[in-house]
């Protein structure tokens, strides 16, 4: 996949987890050095956003989602901003989990690492939407890194995603 930023053309390292598809569970780490788990199944509805810088524009974009998932009532919903080194701090987004892929284990599964280029190790600008089950219900990597997310295409797959597991296996 070919990725612009300003005038120069970026690839991924590797090819991106698809939709339907399992997704991992990895370790990542806070600003503090602290560990979590985030992906697979874990019983609720993951919103995972990759970049690879934090600008004030993605963080309005963030904070656009956060209150179109409240005016619909959509809670119960892991948010993580995701980066791939410690160069970036968290933005301190209440409600957010701010990850470091210190050991590369989510760019790497996730496929979503940019190769080459000053950018080369950090993070496509993606939204990957886990299902409860830990299937991955939905992905957009941005084919512009100075791109926004497709807001009126987000909302409702989480909303679907929220509603679409009925813990009773297979539909």
């Amino acid at each position: 996949m070919q990725i612009i930023y300003n005038t120069s053309t970026i690839h991924l390292e590797d090819m991106p987890l698809d939709i339907g598809y399992a997704s991992e569970r990895v370790t990542l780490s806070n600003d503090e050095n602290k560990p979590f788990l985030i992906g697979g199944q874990s019983g609720f509805t993951q919103l995972l956003i990759t970049t690879p810088f934090i600008d004030d524009e993605l963080l309005v974009q963030l904070q656009e989602i956060e209150t179109l998932l409240n005016l619909n009532a959509l809670g119960g919903i892991t948010k993580a901003l995701l980066v791939a080194s410690t160069k970036h701090a968290s933005p301190r987004m209440e409600g957010w989990l701010f990850g470091i892929d210190s050991d590369e284990a989510f760019g790497d599964y996730y496929g979503i690492r940019l190769a080459g280029h000053e950018l080369g190790g950090e993070f496509a600008k993606s939204i990957f939407i886990v299902s409860k089950d830990g299937a991955v219900f939905y992905n957009e990597i941005l084919p512009n890194l100075e791109d926004s997310f497709s807001l009126e295409r987000v909302l409702p797959k989480i909303a679907a995603a929220q509603n679409c597991y009925t813990g009773k296996g297979c539909h």
